[in-house]
């Protein structure tokens, strides 16, 4: 019996098969690719946290090798990376930062030092990313090292560590704190600007946190930083105050 070719049940059972046959290529395809995936995005990741340390111009071998020379811990905080560097005897912590530009997500990573004559802390270095923003415009918080570089030395904190003062505006008026907007993309310096206060806002409970248990965490961050322990009595008195609170 001849195969009818132009029949519908021919037509239906030949896609059938190749789409299945396509599915299959496809799939085995992903599964043999997704591991080299997967180092690629953690190259990645890691490139860009030797970015905010000042690091830059690696490949991926000197990366991965300057990665585990002068990253210390890796840990979690509310959903934030949280890192802890030593370079030339120094310890630093690098936050990781998630928020939103003008056309989809943006993230960063940003190195934080101590500096007593800056309200306790001051930006080390920072590295932006973005999704989709436009190029010359908003791509630029990730393209521009100048403009990345101009939050080196700022200021993060107030006197009292109460309130975040780092911030992006459209004009300047407080260089210890303040960074300019990328020309053209006030909308995406927003979005930075609103990532870095949300960010560093966990730990002044501005967001999310409350003042007691925020600052349980400033002085664990202090502690970190300095070397120095928080004694029993200290931590006793900041979960006492906040055990009243709650009743």
């Amino acid at each position: 019996m001849k195969l009818n070719t132009n029949s519908n049940s021919y037509i239906i059972v030949y896609s059938a098969i190749l789409v299945v046959i396509v599915a299959f290529l496809l799939a085995f395809v992903y599964k043999a690719l997704k591991p080299m995936q997967d180092r690629n995005v953690e190259l990645d990741r890691k490139i860009q946290v030797l970015y905010s340390l000042n690091i830059r111009n690696l490949d991926g071998a000197e990366a991965e090798a300057k990665y585990k020379e002068v990253i210390e811990e890796e840990s979690d905080f509310m959903g934030n990376e949280l890192l802890i560097a030593e370079i030339d005897g120094e310890t630093l912590m690098v936050y990781g930062m998630k928020g939103m530009g003008l056309w989809g997500g943006i993230s960063g990573y940003m190195s934080v030092r101590l500096d007593p004559e800056k309200g306790g802390f001051s930006v080390y270095g920072a590295y932006f990313n973005h999704e989709s923003e436009t190029a010359g415009l908003g791509a630029e918080i990730k393209d521009s090292q100048e403009w990345q570089e101009k939050f080196i030395g700022k200021r993060i904190f107030d006197e009292d560590c109460k309130h975040v003062v780092l911030s992006v505006v459209k004009k300047v008026e407080d260089p210890e704190c303040q960074v300019d907007c990328v020309t053209g993309a006030t909308l995406t310096s927003n979005g930075v600007d609103e990532m870095i206060k949300k960010t560093f806002g966990l730990w002044t409970g501005e967001y999310d946190v409350d003042m007691d248990e925020s600052e349980l965490k400033y002085q664990f961050l202090k502690s970190v930083l300095t070397g120095s322990d928080i004694s029993d009595a200290q931590l006793k008195k900041m979960i006492k105050v906040k055990k009243v609170e709650e009743e």
